[in-house]
Formats: C-alpha cells, structure tokens, sequence
C-alpha cells in the first residue's frame, strides 16, 4: 500500500533523489504505526519498545530531513494527525478492525502521491489531482475486494458492494481518462467479481483460496497499475 502511492506521485512528476526519503519516511513511519499497534493489542509487553525505539528514530530523521528542505510537506499532517487517532483507536485491545480503520489506513497512505511529487520539483496540482484519484480508487477497491473473500467471505452483499465500486469506476475511467485506465479498471473490476465466487467455490473443497493467494492477485494487480500510469500519461 506503501509504494504504489510513491510510485504513482513519481507518475505524476519527475524521478528525483528525495522520493527516495519519502518512501523511507512511509517505510519507517508503517513500521512504527504497525509495532506500536500490536504493542498496544497485546498490552504492552516490553519486547516490542526497542523495535518501536528503531522504528520511530528513523522516521523521525527522515521526516526532518524532509520538512526542512520541503517545509510545505508540514501540510500533510492535516491528513496524517486525525486519521492517526481514528487508526491507533482500533489498535486497542478487544477492538475489531472495522472497515472505517482500512479506509482510514488508505487515506493516509493518498498523502504520499502529492508528497512524492512535490519533493521532484515538478508539481502540476491538476495532474497530481488525477493521479491521486486513480491511487484512490485502486486502494479503496482493494480494501473492498479483499475484505470480501477474508473478513466477509460468504458476505454476499458485501461482495455486491465491492463489485459495484469497481463497476462504477470502470465508467469514471471511460469518461474521465485514457482508454488504457478503462481497460485496467475492468480487469480490476473482473478480479474483484470473480474472487469471491472463486472463493465459495473452493471453500469445500481441498484447496481454498487463501490470503497468499489473494496477495499474489494484488501483486500483479498493484503492477499493472504502475505500469499504466507511468505508460500513459494523464
């Protein structure tokens, strides 16, 4: 979830050495939301405050680095700050992770496309203002798509829901871009309808669908778009 967004705000600009801090800074900065997460759901044990320590050091660094030779990146933590409260809430013993803590998790991550781009010193808002919206609709739909044949596999409405939002972004791909995103959004949308009856249908059986496989789904998947909007500029 981390590069795709860097890789797509370098799309949306120019390769340049600083996009290299940001995605450390993404890196680091996952690393420690994440240990700093399950050291709140397991309750605290000391084992995970050096990891933590490591982590969060790192990041620090890095994020400095950044803010003092890009001060307007200060403007990221608009997002970063309140999506952080709403993510580590989750993260507190006996709380589900909900659907709203995923979506939270992708919006922080958006914050990287604009970011790597503004650090390349080529920065058009229109430009970066489509690419994030094409990283926007890939994650969101991966969110649902995955839910759907893990945490709410057998869900059939929630299956209908992921579909119908890679439908819907099929349309907004026809209208509103290259023909090369449409194509891309229906082989999204294909994927995304036929899992999770490929799912049900291996449940009985000897070899289910499993996590690894779905990742192996979103490995390609996450790639082609890459590919897409490094090939054909928006």
């Amino acid at each position: 979830m981390l590069l795709l967004p860097v890789l797509i705000g370098v799309a949306a600009s120019r390769p340049n050495p600083w996009q290299l801090a940001v995605a450390g800074a993404a890196l680091t900065g996952y690393l420690a939301s994440s240990t700093l997460q399950i050291w709140s759901r397991a309750r605290r044990p000391p084992a995970y405050r050096a990891p933590i320590a490591v982590y969060g050091t790192a990041f620090a660094l890095l994020g400095l680095l950044l803010v003092v030779a890009f001060p307007a990146l200060l403007a990221v933590l608009v997002v970063v700050v309140p999506t952080s409260l709403v993510v580590f809430r989750g993260a507190q013993p006996g709380t589900r992770r909900d659907l709203a803590n995923s979506l939270t998790q992708v919006i922080q991550a958006l914050v990287l496309v604009p970011a790597a781009a503004y650090v390349s010193g080529e920065f058009d808002p229109p430009t970066v203002i489509a690419y994030t919206l094409v990283a926007a609709g890939y994650l969101f739909g991966t969110v649902l798509m995955v839910r759907s044949v893990l945490r709410e596999r057998g869900n059939e409405a929630f299956a209908a829901l992921s579909g119908g939002f890679h439908v819907a972004l099929v349309v907004v791909a026809a209208v509103a871009l290259p023909a090369a995103y449409a194509i891309l959004a229906i082989g999204l949308a294909g994927r995304a309808i036929a899992l999770p009856v490929i799912q049900r249908r291996l449940a009985s059986g000897p070899k289910p669908l499993r996590p690894i496989h779905v990742g192996i789904v979103e490995i390609v998947s996450s790639t082609t778009v890459v590919v897409v909007a490094f090939a054909f500029p928006i």
